[in-house]
């Protein structure tokens, strides 16, 4: 994202498994010059003709100095660490700072502390992990509703929809595309009918009229309801009218429901049950007790007769008959019933013994922990839970997704994910315990690709109608499949991952990222910096030229502000103080917008529409006019002044068709009539 010469850096790839070879796809997109390090030279390419790209291989460990020197790292712009070892990329990663300061490291890495102590210490490095970031793509896929990617900015939650719009839908043949763009949506994408989504965005007609059948893609600020409804548990506490309603609304028949409730789950209220049980079964046999101690013996004391009830439940029964010479004669009817005492109060003492035994061990060791049972239908079931897997089994159950955990690894730590059912051994027997033919989704990631593949034969052949999820490695693999399994979404890992570790390497911050339409979608952040390619660009152009969607824009230190308005102008600022009042923008971005910010190449071939302006229809609307013409299209103001003095007339400015549309309609807004015109037409 810098000046065009910087093209001739280099860039070097440490590791030529999977991942780095498909990081070396990836960086060749954005012609750059490329070195690669391997210890020896890979067998098999996974990407056939792959030293072709290669501007230099060096066979070596990447963490010698003199290796390094060879791959000229003094003139490297980045260096992607991915070899399989995690020691080896950290090794690698100092090495490299010794030699060369500037140099960005990427590095793979799953030490979360380890990465953050790097960070601080060697500068300009960002660490990624290939099995976790991707999981939500993954989990979202799975879910196989319209939710396409869901994230978090600024305290904001943003959610990607796809929705197909049914006959009955509020937007339909009432709304036109470019009234949905609001404070707090942005369309992305649309088509119409059975048509496929396109590549790009922006390739929609803002006055295009929304029908029945069409489906757009467009992200969304949110409100999560959990907060709001913590806070208010949280106030009945100490809500007096609230309680007061409570104890109101109390009636026989509200109580018997939540007494059969209560014992309907059996299940979660084991525990509870057993103990009310015992409680109750006690204080009856206190209560009889001590009324038949004091009817008796009316002589002692109602204190007396309970303690004496009490002793007996406890197991006193030989402390207080022990002997025969009674002080006060004892009936044969008393003494039998106190003998009953007895017996019944040592059972359930034993009884209540031996389960807060058990909750105690349970909570100390976790052990005899109880897991949910398999659903019946409707849920996913995750096969392979190494870290991919159980990331995605907890978005999972974040969105209350019922699922089903399958590990096929015998060394299994079953004290993880303790609140998802599990299912643990061979194949066959697994599957047929997961109730496949009922399944919503079924995703299968474990880390060997053959297995994979015979999961997802057995899964389909067992529920065709399911949503099929598949993790490969190899295009080979995934092309193959594409094929047998049409309808199935197979996710590449490496091929999803390598792309946010490209963009990386060229110093920006890769936030997240999800799939639209196969196609990987980066969040990705930018400073604006002295002869930056977007300094002094309308955001309008840049999402237009560069084909990204801006989705946040901060001045300096003031507020984000998300889905800003087009007309916002990008700017470093002041020169002396540059890095502190640098703007700030996030957008929405393919590989191939990524490439095309990094080159300074902006699409030319569409920036040919003009606007004719007919008349205004007043004189203050000749004056507004001016100014929503600067606005939008960036003209000059005397430029505009000049233009609304002579109506009609054209404003000979080429501009994006988004773009000359939106300018026409904010002019309606003004009372200023105009209309398109394309360029190659005049």
């Amino acid at each position: 994202m810098v000046q065009p010469q910087v093209l001739l850096d280099q860039f070097l790839v440490c590791g030529l498994g999977g991942l780095g070879q498909h990081c070396v796809v990836a960086l060749k997109q954005f012609e750059v010059s490329v070195i690669a390090i391997d210890k020896k030279l890979p067998e098999d390419w996974e990407i056939p003709h792959l030293q072709d790209l290669l501007d230099n291989l060096l066979i070596g460990d990447c963490r010698q100095i003199s290796v390094l020197e060879q791959a000229k790292i003094q003139r490297c712009r980045a260096a992607i660490i991915v070899t399989s070892s995690e020691q080896v990329n950290a090794e690698t990663a100092l090495a490299v700072r010794k030699l060369n300061p500037k140099t960005r490291l990427v590095i793979r890495s799953s030490k979360k502390n380890l990465n953050e102590l790097l960070s601080q210490h060697l500068g300009n490095f960002v660490a990624f992990e290939p099995t976790q970031l991707p999981a939500p793509a993954f989990a979202l896929a799975a879910l196989g509703t319209e939710i396409l990617g869901l994230f978090h900015l600024e305290e904001q939650w943003l959610q990607v929809v796809k929705r197909t719009l049914s006959p009955t839908d509020r937007w339909c043949n009432n709304s036109a595309l470019y009234e949905l763009n609001t404070h707090k949506r942005r369309i992305l994408y649309h088509t119409s009918g059975d048509a496929s989504l396109s590549k790009a965005f922006h390739e929609w007609e803002p006055d295009s009229r929304l029908m029945p059948g069409d489906t757009i893609v467009y992200i969304e600020v949110i409100k999560p309801t959990s907060t709001n409804s913590q806070k208010q548990v949280k106030n009945t506490w100490y809500n007096p009218w609230h309680l007061f309603t409570t104890l109101k609304e109390l009636n026989w028949l509200t109580i018997k429901h939540q007494i059969t409730e209560f014992f309907r789950k059996s299940n979660e209220n084991r525990f509870k049950q057993i103990g009310i049980i015992c409680g109750v079964i006690v204080s009856v046999l206190s209560l009889l007790g001590t009324i038949l101690y004091r009817l008796t013996y009316p002589q002692i004391s109602l204190v007396d007769a309970f303690l004496t009830s009490i002793m007996l439940l406890l197991g006193g029964f030989g402390d207080l008959f022990g002997g025969f010479n009674f002080t006060l004669p004892v009936p044969l009817w008393l003494r039998l019933i106190s003998l009953g005492m007895t017996i019944t109060g040592t059972v359930l003492v034993g009884i209540l013994y031996s389960f807060l035994t058990e909750r105690l061990l349970a909570a100390r060791f976790q052990l005899n922990k109880r897991r949910p049972p398999v659903p019946q239908k409707d849920h996913v079931v995750v096969v392979g839970l190494g870290r991919m897997g159980q990331g995605i089994a907890e978005i999972l159950q974040e969105f209350n997704q019922p699922l089903v955990g399958i590990s096929l690894n015998t060394d299994f730590d079953m004290t993880i994910l303790p609140k998802m059912p599990l299912i643990a051994g061979s194949i066959k027997g697994s599957l047929s315990k997961a109730n496949l033919q009922t399944a919503k989704s079924v995703v299968v990631v474990t880390n060997d690709e053959m297995l994979n593949l015979e999961v997802s034969l057995m899964a389909y052949d067992a529920n065709p109608e399911s949503n099929l999820v598949i993790r490969t490695r190899g295009l080979g693999l995934s092309d193959n499949l594409a094929e047998l399994l049409p309808n199935a979404q197979i996710l590449c890992v490496y091929a999803v991952v390598a792309e946010a570790f490209a963009g990386a390497a060229f110093g920006e911050n890769i936030i997240n990222l999800f799939r639209v339409n196969h196609k990987t979608i980066l969040v990705t952040e930018y400073q604006i910096e002295a002869g930056d390619t977007l300094n002094g660009l309308l955001l309008s152009e840049v999402a237009y030229g560069y084909g990204v969607v801006p989705i946040l824009y901060q001045k300096e230190a003031g507020i984000p502000k998300l889905m800003p308005s087009e007309d916002i102008s990008l700017a470093v600022g002041d020169s002396f103080a540059a890095a502190r009042s640098a703007d700030r923008m996030i957008v929405l971005a393919t590989s191939d917008g990524l490439q095309r910010i990094e080159q300074g190449v902006r699409s030319a071939a569409s920036k040919n529409w003009q606007v004719h302006i007919t008349r205004a229809l007043t004189q203050e609307a000749q004056f507004e006019g001016a100014n929503v013409i600067v606005r939008v299209s960036g003209c000059s103001l005397n430029t505009a002044r000049n233009l609304m003095r002579n109506l009609p007339e054209t404003l000979h400015l080429p501009l994006y068709k988004h773009q000359a549309q939106r300018l026409i309609i904010e002019l309606a807004k003004a009372q200023v009539i105009a209309h398109l015109l394309e360029t190659n037409s005049l």
